[in-house]
């Protein structure tokens, strides 16, 4: 019998949310942990929310960071490192109805939620969180840091290469390159390489000029 790991959500965010219809029987949820001392205290699903102490306080919990928007995804890395959490205490959660295939590696701290499809030799990288109903096809890479929104197809032998944002309901043919800190908007639809901390959006999507320094 499966053991039940206690576990600590940070930040308390709609992901985090999220993930409570996630984590199934293998994780019992202690609480959340936030640094906004307007959101600690008790949510309206009756679970605490408790400052960066619950770390240490419950020691033996497994812990889950998916911290990240649109806006701030590319302090990801940053804010997940500054946790000071070891590597092997990071959980890894897959919601009972996604399906990965043995084929695929899975990284740490990841997070894939309800109807995900994860296809053979796909290799999913640590620290990232993959939304409702979204397919990463055979031999994709996603790199570490990365966010990938719900609805999103990737095709065959992309490299999402790290800390990206892929928007929901985008497509990215197969083959492709999405450079590190790139953002890809909302339903975009990607059918070239995309450079290194651009944004991009459209149908095909295209650079709107905003390049990230």
């Amino acid at each position: 019998m499966q053991e039940v790991e206690p576990l600590l959500i940070f930040p308390y965010n709609g992901n985090g949310i999220e993930a409570l219809d996630c984590i199934g029987s293998a994780f019992r949820l202690i609480g959340f942990v936030d640094d906004t001392p307007e959101k600690q205290g008790t949510d309206p699903n009756g679970y605490p929310v408790m400052d960066r102490e619950a770390f240490a306080r419950f020691s033996d919990a497994r812990v889950l960071a998916i911290p990240g928007s649109p806006n701030s995804y590319r302090s990801r890395k940053e804010t997940i490192q500054g946790l000071g959490i070891a590597e092997e205490r990071f959980a890894k959660v897959v919601h009972p109805t996604a399906r990965v295939s043995p084929l695929a590696a899975i990284g740490c701290n990841v997070l894939i939620m309800a109807g995900v499809v994860i296809t053979s030799n796909a290799r999913i990288g640590s620290h990232t969180c993959i939304l409702p109903n979204t397919v990463i096809h055979h031999d994709v890479v996603v790199g570490d840091w990365s966010l990938i929104g719900s609805n999103v197809t990737i095709a065959g032998n992309t490299v999402v290469e790290e800390n990206c944002y892929i928007g929901s309901g985008s497509s990215v043919m197969n083959g492709l390159l999405v450079g590190s800190g790139a953002l890809i908007g909302l339903g975009s639809n990607v059918i070239s390489n995309v450079v290194a901390d651009t944004r991009i959006v459209g149908n095909p999507a295209h650079d709107i000029g905003k390049k990230f320094s």
